[in-house]
């Protein structure tokens, strides 16, 4: 009997073994067939990261509180429909050097004042809530607006000082506005961006002088952000802003983070 040559046997033997292999990678060890093996490169890669958002509860957990802010600062429940007349006003194209543009930026920022929408509509869930100190308010909004608008939004703001830094509106009685617009001083670190201003109005309220000064401000942490207007015809304190900053901030880390802020204290129930 003629025995296979050497070649011939060393290539059935490999045919033989890579047999063995295909079988045993079908199978899960009881025999039954797996319908595709995993490469360990695969096992390896790590799940596509998810920025989080906020639901509903978070963004109204992540609403700062009176002990955020300290001093006297009370609750308001009429928040959501505060209107600030001292920001009506048509902007004076004719006074731009860039006309269209800078004045429609700084159209943007009365309207957007005046409506509350400083950061736009948002994409998801939202808060808002509204605190008061004599003659002063301070609000405070919480969104999911995404990432990209927050970024947009941050950097209108920061180009304001230097498109607005001073203008002339004109109210709907005819009366003209002088609207000043300058970076707010040392700003606290927060956030994964901020922009921050203090915005200066003079005209008339009810036919006599009055000046309105407001902070203004907008932060954002992935996706979401926050904005806080504070001030009034007695001027802004700036503590009390930098306040809102801070703790709001943090406030909606932790949420996203997945753990839940400090509760509002009982006693301003």
């Amino acid at each position: 009997m003629t025995r296979p040559s050497r070649p011939a046997r060393v290539l059935a033997t490999a045919l033989a073994a890579g047999t063995l292999l295909a079988t045993a990678a079908c199978s899960d060890g009881s025999g039954s067939p797996e319908a595709a093996a995993v490469s360990p490169a695969a096992e390896r890669s790590p799940a596509p990261s998810r920025t989080p958002t906020l639901t509903g509860p978070g963004a109204q957990a992540a609403l700062i509180t009176p002990a955020d802010i300290e001093d006297n600062w009370q609750l308001a429940n009429d928040a959501a429909t505060w209107r600030n007349q001292m920001l009506v006003g048509k902007v004076d194209v004719a006074q731009f050097l860039n006309a269209k543009s800078d004045a429609a930026d700084c159209q943007r920022l009365l309207d957007s004042l005046y409506s509350d929408t400083l950061l736009g509509r948002a994409t998801g869930a939202s808060g808002l809530r509204g605190f008061t100190s004599e003659d002063s308010r301070l609000l405070y909004q919480v969104g999911d607006y995404g990432q990209a608008a927050m970024e947009a939004t941050i950097k209108w703001l920061r180009n304001l000082p230097a498109e607005c830094s001073q203008f002339s509106a004109t109210a709907s009685d005819g009366s003209k506005r002088t609207v000043q617009v300058v970076e707010y001083k040392e700003p606290p670190k927060v956030g994964d961006e901020l922009a921050a201003l203090t915005v200066t109005v003079q005209g008339t309220s009810n036919g006599q002088p009055a000046t309105t000064t407001l902070d203004v401000a907008a932060l954002r942490v992935g996706a979401s952000g926050a904005a806080v207007t504070n001030g009034g015809l007695s001027g802004v304190d700036h503590d009390s802003t930098a306040l809102a900053l801070q703790n709001g901030a943090e406030r909606l880390k932790e949420v996203l983070s997945g753990r839940t802020p400090a509760p509002l204290p009982s006693q301003f129930d």
